[in-house]
């Protein structure tokens, strides 16, 4: 494994988001002497809290999986997951909602997850289940202790036997062929495949190896911090100054200073020098390049991910037949990946999730009141350069209102008493490149020693975490991410 030469005591974190953070607690645990510089006056990169009108929102991640990849920073310094939060199971983890009316909850108990299919698919349907469980489940393992969960430096890193193990359970088949193999009702194929969509691709493009984000959304459960999502970087930045790190809020750094073909330190907005061993870029990796970092001769061309509308909306209005997650899928499947990934247009026919934080946690909105949080994928900037600011966001919203309305949110509209529009034109303003919150896809050629690496091709003590580098996007990847970038800083395996 390639790791920083040289002295490594000092170490600079730049943005505090998930990845930062959990880098940050790995390094102190090595201790080092650790500085976090955020612009914002809080940490949580992408995973923010907005307060608007006495509600609260989350402004990124809304879906919590995999909690022991949060235990795991928190315990190399020695602390307790359940001493910084709280955490809530979901039950169901989502509802889903189909075009013929029919529903189906989506249960982390395969037990009662089998019966749940049985009743409203069948009892060939809940065998597959049971069987899709079972082959997600070893992929998981396979894959995060072989492949997700080490640094790797170039394609040989993958040649062992469990690249044959993974071969052999048709990991580098496509998604949704493989699902189908499981499941014959299209109803359950949607359930356990549109998470292909986190990845940045359709299900039928997607590689099956990306099976694992269905177990991991469906199968080991999902949860709500108390206070949201943006409880949990609040959490580990508590933790970390507990344990000695140093953070410096509405600081922005403007470049990496270097000297000599190495960093030496960052330079802020208000000319302050930070000098630095080693440093650590947990913003949008090819932002970080261009804005931060010396300009190389030639970089590669990324494929992004989709993007998306979020509609943060504070109501009076509230719907019993709602979960805490839902997704309300439209009429158009593979359609609907192809407007939006291929051929950068708005959907036709909507799929959406809507999260009710409040089903969960009143202290989300005033009192009878709900907070709702409704993503709409959309095209990214690069596909498609709408001018969102041009009334565009404004319309689209008025629009997705107007098909949860069809759908079952009777009096939706009428209920709205503060709305806040996410576009991609504001990912882009946040440093998200392409405007999306989602980082490269993870086609085959942007997967694994494939993605941009964590380590600088020509600054060796320059790391990078976060989504955009190794091993991919999602809450549980960029806690991991964190934890691979400090390997680099400190030389343990990982």
């Amino acid at each position: 494994m390639r790791v920083v030469n040289g002295p490594t005591e000092r170490v600079v974190v730049v943005g505090a988001g998930l990845g930062g953070l959990a880098c940050a607690l790995h390094l102190a645990a090595a201790g080092r002497q650790v500085t976090v510089v955020e612009r914002e006056p809080v940490p949580g990169g992408r995973a923010g809290r907005l307060a608007l009108g006495g509600y609260e929102f989350d402004t990124g991640p809304t879906v919590l999986t995999m909690p022991e990849l949060i235990e795991e920073p928190l315990a190399a310094v020695g602390e307790k997951l359940s001493d910084w939060l709280e955490l809530t199971p979901l039950d169901p983890a989502y509802r889903a909602f189909y075009p013929d009316g029919s529903t189906l909850d989506v249960r982390t108990d395969t037990t009662r997850m089998a019966a749940e299919i049985a009743r409203v698919c069948g009892a060939r349907e809940a065998d597959g289940y049971l069987r899709f469980v079972d082959y997600t489940r070893r992929l998981w393992q396979l894959e995060r202790d072989n492949f997700i969960d080490r640094n790797l430096d170039s394609p040989i890193d993958l040649l062992n036997l469990n690249l044959l193990k993974l071969l052999g359970m048709g990991g580098f088949r496509r998604l949704q062929p493989k699902i189908d193999q499981f499941f014959k009702d299209p109803r359950t194929r949607r359930i356990f495949s549109f998470q292909a969509m986190y990845a940045g691709l359709a299900p039928h493009d997607a590689l099956a190896i990306y099976a694992v984000i269905a177990y991991l959304d469906s199968v080991a459960g999902v949860y709500y911090p108390k206070g949201g999502m943006h409880a949990v970087p609040r959490a580990l930045a508590g933790a970390a100054e507990k344990h000695g790190v140093t953070f410096r809020y509405d600081t922005t750094v403007e470049k990496v200073t270097t000297a000599h073909g190495k960093a030496t330190g960052v330079l802020t907005a208000g000319g302050d020098h930070i000098p630095a061993d080693v440093v650590v870029l947990n913003p949008d990796l090819p932002i970080a390049y261009r804005d931060l970092l010396p300009p190389r001769a030639s970089s590669r061309r990324l494929r992004y991910s989709p993007s998306c509308v979020v509609l943060h909306i504070g109501s009076r209005a509230s719907f019993s037949k709602t979960a805490h997650h839902n997704i309300h899928f439209g009429t158009s499947w593979k359609g609907t990946f192809d407007e939006v990934i291929n051929k950068g247009l708005l959907m036709s026919d909507p799929s959406l999730l809507v999260t009710n934080p409040t089903h969960t946690d009143p202290s989300a909105a005033p009192d009878g009141r709900q907070s709702y949080y409704v993503l709409a994928p959309a095209p990214n900037l690069d596909k498609a350069p709408f001018d969102w600011r041009g009334g565009l966001g404004e319309r689209y919203a008025d629009e997705i209102l107007g098909v949860l309305e069809q759908r079952g949110y009777i009096g939706f509209r009428d209920g709205v008493e503060v709305r806040r529009i996410v576009t991609p034109a504001d990912w882009a303003d946040e440093g998200m490149a392409a405007g999306t919150p989602f980082a490269a896809a993870h086609t085959f050629a942007q997967t694994g020693p494939f993605r941009p690496a964590n380590l600088h091709p020509t600054l060796p003590n320059v790391v990078f975490t976060g989504s955009g580098t190794q091993p991919g996007v999602g809450v549980p990847m960029v806690l991991i991410s964190g934890k691979l970038a400090a390997a680099r800083v400190t030389g343990s395996a990982s």
